[in-house]
């Protein structure tokens, strides 16, 4: 299985923390997954490209502040919520999916890395009624029905460099899909800032809410 210093090479000014338990991950997925199948067979060796690394595309594109509060929708066995988490241990992370053996793994992970700034609730997205800067996610459906579900969501008054919106990773070809929904958007290659092959055809969309 990889080791994390893939994640020290594209994200240098870690502090001994962070790259502490961008550590741990491995190995706690490793030990998760085999209870609760959250990753992939064949992706939990390659978890901290595939996972790690992909779920920190967002932070290339975005740097939330102290106090922002994200909403991670569908985030499965904690992507891209928790490696954002040990990134930005000053903002405010809200892990939802709508299984709760993920949640239980969510939860167990955020306790073990000590990470006081994740939430992790089993309820679907569009039942949630708090406010946020920012919802990110990791390709969980078409863009137009993820935005019905998370355009009530986000809050009005904008305080990053981007306005308060969506971040969603997402891979392949997606004119089409985001043309769908008549909206604004910027698209965020990460092959401009990741080597690796797996980031060949994959994307950061942004959509500002408001």
């Amino acid at each position: 299985m990889q080791d994390a210093s893939i994640i020290e090479h594209y994200f240098n000014a870690l502090s001994e923390k962070q790259r502490n338990q961008f550590g741990q991950l491995g190995g706690l997925y490793q030990e998760w997954n085999e209870k609760i199948n959250v990753i992939s067979r064949k992706d939990i060796d390659n978890i901290y490209t595939n996972h790690v690394l992909h779920s920190l595309g967002i932070a290339k594109v975005m740097s939330f502040n102290t106090g922002a509060k994200v909403m991670d929708v569908g985030t499965g066995g904690g992507f891209p919520g928790i490696p954002l988490a040990i990134l930005f241990p000053e903002t405010e992370f809200h892990l939802v999916d709508s299984i709760g053996k993920k949640i239980t793994v969510v939860k167990e992970v955020a306790l073990s890395l000590g990470l006081k700034n994740v939430t992790a609730e089993q309820i679907r997205a569009e039942q949630v009624k708090a406010k946020y800067d920012f919802v990110v996610s990791r390709a969980v459906t078409r863009m137009k029905e993820f935005y019905g579900w998370v355009q009530n969501r986000i809050k009005t008054e904008s305080k990053h460099s981007l306005d308060n919106g969506i971040l969603y990773l997402k891979g392949g070809d997606l004119d089409e899909e985001l043309n769908e929904l008549k909206r604004p958007y910027s698209l965020y290659e990460l092959p401009d800032y990741f080597k690796e092959e797996f980031f060949e055809t994959k994307k950061v969309v942004y959509m500002p809410v408001h």
